[in-house]
């Protein structure tokens, strides 16, 4: 099973997804899926001494901007671990300018967690933990000599089209065939 391609989104999108997990909360350690194999990948250990401030994985069978799946942060009390599926409920957006080009964060909450299942937009969130997410990636490359812009958190309802639009997106992919831009090699049909 792949979990990019054979993990169904769920059916209550865009307000409620299934996330995969691919960083635990509290984590310096970068893992990512593996396109081709569905495995996770160490990508990097974190140049700065800086961890992840939320749960960080991906909406299954999205496609966004940047040509991986689209990006989630789903705050939860606990770490959850790489590889996990978890209920998720959109709360908001960041969008950050990374290389020039935009890349859009899902901000969401843990459906099955009681501390947030009762948050329904990023503004309810305490001021200090919306100031966490968007220093976190504002400095975590900067070691790395990269910059990266970090807009404000907008409301869930700007969050539900950026979804439709990556969902729509994989599935026109899908049909044509997936395909590595740097080799040309097919990694999913």
């Amino acid at each position: 099973m792949h979990a990019w391609h054979d993990v169904t989104p769920g059916e209550r999108l865009p307000q409620e997804f299934t996330a995969v997990i691919e960083i635990p909360m509290g984590s310096s350690v970068k893992y990512e899926l593996d396109k081709e194999t569905g495995l996770m990948r160490l990508d990097r250990v974190l140049f700065s001494a800086v961890y992840y401030p939320a749960n960080y994985g991906f909406i299954p069978q999205t496609l966004a901007e940047d040509d991986d799946p689209l990006d989630v942060l789903v705050l939860c009390q606990e770490p959850v671990q790489p590889m996990t599926l978890l209920n998720a409920r959109t709360i908001g957006l960041m969008t950050m300018i990374d290389s020039g080009k935009p890349d859009h964060k899902i901000l969401a909450v843990a459906v099955d967690d009681p501390e947030y299942e009762g948050f329904s937009e990023a503004a309810d969130l305490p001021g200090h933990r919306c100031s966490l997410l968007r220093r976190f990636f504002q400095d975590y490359k900067i070691l790395e000599g990269k910059s990266v812009e970090v807009d404000e958190f907008q409301p869930a309802e700007t969050a539900e089209p950026i979804i439709e639009d990556a969902l729509q997106r994989y599935s026109a992919q899908r049909r044509r065939g997936f395909r590595d831009h740097g080799t040309g090699r097919a990694y999913f049909t």
